[in-house]
């Protein structure tokens, strides 16, 4: 599936902005990867956002290293990373280059590419097969659904294989916004820090859980 409606391909400069600005924005587009299994389509429903040097719950909070310098990048491309030795996340790097901010796609639905994103995210047997909602629920789950790991690390969003598509007329869903997954410290603070965005009506945007302290 190449177009859908309302939608329109994103162009770099939709991500060579700050990353406050892109994340809302994120929600409602379709991130679609087609590779040689076939094509798998995403419609966003949670993103988190981080900000590099003034973002203490940022990978490239303390600068740059092997892990993190896709995020130093170019906007638009892909940054992967392996986390808590059991999933591979997937973050859209924005802002200009050499600054390393990124939106974490933590959920969203499936809307193409269902059977494909099912067979990948139930390669282990499973007693109960999961519900539609649960397929890219979680930022592990997303990794999964589109077959992404360490080897997409730096992958181009407008070199073939992944695309994005935004509103047309420009628009912002309607949304909330709160403390990000997970995160201890002062990264945690949903006051300081209220850098997730989800659709309240999606049943695909996970849990709420605060980091340890």
């Amino acid at each position: 599936m190449s177009d859908f409606d309302g939608l329109r391909p994103a162009s770099r400069g939709f991500f060579a902005r700050d990353v406050l600005e892109v994340a809302p924005e994120l929600l409602g587009c379709v991130l679609q990867r087609t590779d040689p299994e076939g094509t798998v389509s995403i419609r966003i429903s949670e993103v988190e956002a981080y900000a590099g040097e003034r973002d203490p719950g940022a990978h490239a909070y303390r600068g740059k290293t092997n892990r993190n310098k896709t995020m130093f990048g170019a906007p638009g491309h892909i940054y992967c990373y392996f986390t808590y030795g059991m999933h591979h996340a997937l973050n859209l790097v924005t802002g200009p280059l050499g600054q390393p901010y990124g939106c974490l796609i933590r959920a969203g639905d499936v809307i193409a590419g269902a059977g494909l994103a099912r067979a990948r995210r139930e390669r282990k047997p499973r007693k109960i097969p999961l519900s539609e909602h649960a397929l890219a629920r979680g930022p592990g789950c997303v990794a999964q659904s589109f077959g992404a790991d360490l080897s997409n690390d730096g992958d181009d969003l407008f070199d073939g294989q992944w695309r994005l598509f935004i509103p047309k007329n420009g628009a912002v869903l309607p949304h909330a916004r709160g403390p990000r997954v997970g995160l201890s410290g002062p990264g945690g603070d949903g006051t300081a820090f209220p850098w997730r965005f989800w659709l309240t009506d999606a049943p695909s945007v996970s849990a709420y859980k605060s980091g340890r302290r």
